[in-house]
């Protein structure tokens, strides 16, 4: 499996985790003391680095660390919009699509370079 399936596959599922880790107590744990939503939470964060840890190192292979970044960014963005819809139940906004507008424009400046020499290179 080429190194770039690999690390956006284990970063999807890590900010599955991730995700769930920071924001399901907000639904699932509101009723209980904050203590015991921050050792749930903690326990599912586990997961997260178990996967994003073995991405990252993966990523690092071939990509610089501001390119691992922002790969993360946009998927953290892709994860979340339909946690948020379909988990919380939270209403779809504009601003969502303005956010991924601006990722948009940080993955172009840091991948720039690396699109660039490819254009030169064919």
């Amino acid at each position: 499996m080429p190194p770039i399936a690999i690390t956006v596959g284990l970063l999807i599922a890590s900010n599955v985790f991730m995700t769930f880790a920071w924001y399901a107590h907000l639904r699932d744990l509101s009723h209980k003391p904050w203590i015991v939503a921050a050792l749930v939470s903690w326990g599912i964060a586990l997961f997260e680095y178990l996967l994003q840890v073995p991405a990252n190192r993966v990523g690092y292979t071939f990509m610089n660390l501001g390119q691992l970044k922002i790969l993360q960014e946009v998927i953290t963005l892709s994860v979340f919009v339909p946690f948020a819809y379909f988990y919380m139940k939270e209403p779809l906004r504009w601003d969502y699509l303005w956010a991924a507008l601006c990722i948009l424009g940080a993955v172009f400046f840091i991948f720039r370079p690396t699109i660039m020499a490819a254009l030169h290179s064919s």
